[in-house]
């Protein structure tokens, strides 16, 4: 769910039937799990064990498969709206797509090189494959149980349905007939499979069919088998006209549902035996080499044309697909059994996320709010002036996104102000952040804009809003070659009683009005002079080139970011080994780099209470007796994607405050460039130490990390219940 992403009922046999509701050969009960979900635990090491034992670690990538899993439980929480309940079902099943398009395509890659590297969990990657898989097809199979047995019911009480062919009125299928005649056929494209008809290349992710066909066609070919691909310009889920709809509902008809009931149309003098959705997943990761490169945009662009046709990595067929059919097309793909997964219902569901879209019921949602704003924050002021007064915390989405793109707008337009450096990172088509740019370039502005080209799956846009960028006269940097530029920074340099000052905006998340509110993050805003000239040298090192600059306030990677946080974790294992009082909070997306890893240990062992609060992967094994017993982990799931990076250091009786671009990654540590920033006022400090305390207590959307792996379902029991978003919702957001 970071960093920012419908579809076809199953495959039928040649009676046409879809499967929306077929039962699992699972017939457990469904139901939120209260206990655990959990990855193959490993054995418990002894207190005296060294903390380079692979045991102390999980597998990232295992990891990163369990924080899926506590998205798809939300799907059978009945505490979230039913809308948003489908809505989980269907992030999962992204979050998975794009699982194994990076990570299952890297781990396979490194295989084919002959690779056979383990991390700090010693797993090799044959091993994580194995067990990737184990996972994946238990939880894709319960993702479809969801769907038919919970959630489609649940809609179609709500008189929201899915109408299979079997259900079809005579009214309805003359309908169906003109849309498959205007809209479908003209734009299909079947293609018969002989030796002048080679396999095609099929794009990542599109919806295909395998067809069995039987006669003679129109050259006396006999027939065999056909490929029919989906037309990639059209809705895969169609909503009936209102008159010949049920009275009262909203209903809805895949497309793959017309494409089966007319491929006979398509094939005439044929008799179609057999007709098979199925989905090719493909590596679509990029790779660029720094050394191979001369011109960064135009390599990627290439890159993301070969994007659409990596080597596969799953397959997902029609539950009812003949085992010879999918055996031909695994050949065809060159994958193994385990790559299989049949689905009992649409291949893509993702692509449901249009019926989202398009039926208007608030009842079925999260109730709206309003973002709320700082009482400092007056319309009728200035934001120079506010911002000189004194320091601003936004805590977004509970608290409006808006100060800072106003802030944009009014530098743009303000004839004191000469120069804006920004990053960008993810800030979406219609970003005003970057009209605002756009505005301040034409107006005579020096704009210097640093967009990272390489930001995963926002390429191309970021590609377009460089060349928009340029026209309008701004300096465009993709940063540098080696090191992806993370960092959230903007800088305005404004003309003050003869004298220049700096204005600076720093955050956890990305320059993006619609993740603003949906993510949670900190933007802080400040005309503090040493963090303003932090902020400027790093821009300077961007753009330029030379050593690092003497940065006095500001952590930056690659250069002191990581040394600085283990320093800082080392200092209070020290106070904690003088018999004091020693604590630390942590809150980021996710935790995997050993060496940090390790220094929470020690501080464990010394007695420092550690509470982490990390939404995503973690590598690291709580409650280990004598080595992470003072370590809790909790990770947040809830109505928001949990964003911020934010940590607290008690220090004795100096408790200090960051806030970061950065997780506890290898990556972000030594091959990004990120910003961590302190907060420096000291009643916005006791806030967001306040918030991280709520986040500590929270006791309705809280998972509870194992030390055997699992993560246990954190209940209220006979306490009060306590949901952090919720609390920060009531406390942030504008009263009504």
């Amino acid at each position: 769910m970071d960093e920012s992403r419908a579809q076809e009922p199953s495959g039928s046999q040649e009676d046409g039937q879809e499967s929306l509701n077929t039962e699992s050969a699972n017939d457990a009960p469904l139901r939120v799990n209260r206990t655990r979900t959990g990855i193959h635990a490993k054995p418990t090491p002894s207190p005296e064990a060294d903390l380079n034992d692979p045991s102390l670690y999980f597998n990232r990538e295992l990891s990163h498969l369990q924080f899926n899993i506590r998205v798809l439980e939300q799907a059978l929480d009945t505490a979230h709206p039913l809308a948003n309940r489908l809505m989980f079902l269907l992030i999962f099943s992204s979050n998975l797509d794009e699982f194994f398009e990076i990570r299952v395509a890297g781990l396979k890659h490194q295989l084919m090189l002959g690779r056979e590297d383990t991390g700090a969990d010693g797993m090799t990657p044959q091993q994580v494959l194995a067990e990737i898989s184990r996972i994946a097809h238990d939880q894709v199979d319960r993702q479809y149980r969801i769907l038919n047995e919970s959630l489609i019911p649940a809609l179609e009480e709500q008189r929201i349905r899915f109408i299979r062919r079997d259900q079809w009125t005579d009214a309805q299928r003359a309908w169906v007939l003109d849309y498959f005649e205007d809209e479908i056929m003209p734009v299909i494209s079947p293609i018969g499979l002989d030796p002048s008809h080679p396999f095609p290349r099929l794009v990542n992710k599109s919806l295909n069919f395998i067809v069995e066909l039987e006669g003679t066609d129109a050259f006396g070919r006999e027939g065999g088998l056909a490929i029919l691909p989906a037309p990639r310009s059209l809705p895969r889920l169609i909503r009936l006209p209102a008159e010949l709809a049920g009275e009262g509902y909203t209903d809805y008809i895949f497309l793959s549902s017309m494409m089966h009931a007319h491929a006979q149309e398509v094939f005439p003098g044929m008799q179609v035996r057999g007709c098979y959705q199925f989905r090719l997943t493909r590596n679509a990761d990029l790779s660029v080499d720094p050394e191979e490169v001369s011109d960064l945009a135009s390599a990627l662009r290439g890159e993301l044309l070969a994007r659409r046709y990596g080597d596969g990595v799953r397959l997902e067929v029609a539950e009812n697909c003949p085992d010879e059919l999918a055996a031909f097309l695994l050949k065809q793909f060159e994958l193994e059994e385990q790559d299989l997964y049949r689905v009992y219902g649409p291949v893509n569901l993702a692509r449901m996320m249009a019926m989202l879209d398009d039926v208007e019921r608030p009842d079925l949602r999260y109730r709206p709010f309003t973002p709320g704003l700082p009482k400092n924050l007056k319309p009728e002021c200035s934001l120079f002036d506010t911002i000189r007064q004194g320091d601003v915390l936004l805590h977004h989405p509970f608290q409006s996104f808006a100060p800072i793109e106003d802030l944009m707008r009014e530098a743009a337009r303000d004839s004191s102000v000469l120069a804006i450096k920004q990053t960008l990172y993810r800030t979406g088509a219609e970003s005003p952040i970057v009209g605002a740019l756009v505005e301040a370039a034409r107006n005579g502005k020096e704009v210097t804009v640093v967009i990272e080209l390489r930001a995963r799956f926002d390429e191309a846009d970021n590609l377009a809003l460089a060349s928009r960028l340029q026209e309008a006269g701004a300096i465009v940097i993709y940063g540098v070659m080696a090191y992806k530029t993370h960092a959230k920074m903007m800088h305005i340099v404004r003309r003050e009683g003869g004298e220049l000052r700096y204005y600076v905006h720093l955050g956890t998340g990305n320059y993006h009005s619609k993740t603003a509110k949906l993510y949670t993050d900190y933007s802080l805003l400040t005309a503090n002079e040493t963090l303003c000239e932090d902020v400027h040298m790093v821009f300077q090192q961007l753009s330029g080139m030379g050593k690092p600059r003497n940065i006095q306030t500001l952590l930056h990677a690659p250069f002191v970011l990581h040394g600085k946080l283990i320093e800082m974790i080392q200092r209070e294992t020290r106070i904690a080994e003088k018999g004091k009082r020693a604590h630390l909070i942590i809150k980021c997306n996710s935790l995997t780099e050993p060496k940090l890893i390790r220094a929470l240990y020690s501080a464990s062992r010394a007695g420092v209470q550690c509470d982490l609060i990390i939404r995503g992967m973690c590598c690291l094994r709580p409650g280990v007796p004598g080595i992470s017993e003072n370590i809790r982990v909790r990770s947040i799931i809830g109505r928001f994607l949990e964003h911020t990076r934010v940590f607290y250091f008690a220090n004795g009786d100096k408790p200090e405050v960051w806030a970061s671009s950065a997780d506890f990654m290898e990556r972000n540590m030594f091959h990004r460039v990120e910003t961590c920033f302190p907060i420096l006022d000291k009643k916005l400090a006791q806030r967001v130490r306040k918030d991280l305390e709520t986040y500590l207590v929270d006791n309705c959307q809280s998972w509870i990390l194992c030390e055997d792996g699992s993560y246990q379902r954190n209940e209220s029991g006979e306490a009060a219940p306590i949901s952090a978003q919720e609390t920060l919702l009531y406390a942030y957001a504008a009263k009504s």
